[in-house]
């Protein structure tokens, strides 16, 4: 007889050792079972067939936590500030493929010489 988990059942742990290279990430999470197959190409190495899934992955891959920017006062609207001075189409650069910046050569060059 099978029972499905409980929220607080379905954890995700990530372990590893000093002496090894590789680290074992298990989880039941979706997101993480999506990034981790999507977006870093891994392939689970177990199944528990009740949602479960486990990846390997090399140990230098995993970061330490960070603690949180704390900014002052003064540094937060030096930022801000920084932030609206700067050009809008810097924000959001577009894709320039190899036509758009050759053409963009040559119409810049025609601008000059006129």
């Amino acid at each position: 007889m099978s029972r499905a988990l409980s929220a607080y059942e379905q954890e995700t742990i990530i372990s590893f050792s000093k002496a090894e290279d590789i680290a074992h990430i298990f989880t039941y999470e979706k997101t993480w079972q999506k990034h981790l197959e999507g977006k870093l190409g891994l392939k689970p190495v177990m199944d528990n067939g009740f949602g479960g899934k486990e990846y390997e992955i090399e140990k230098k891959r995993i970061r330490p936590p960070r603690a949180p920017v704390r900014l002052s006062d003064e540094a937060r609207a030096r930022l801000t500030k920084r932030m609206k001075d700067m050009p809008q189409k810097r924000l959001f650069p577009s894709k320039t493929t190899a036509a758009t910046a050759k053409s963009d050569t040559k119409n810049k060059s025609r601008i000059e010489n006129h």
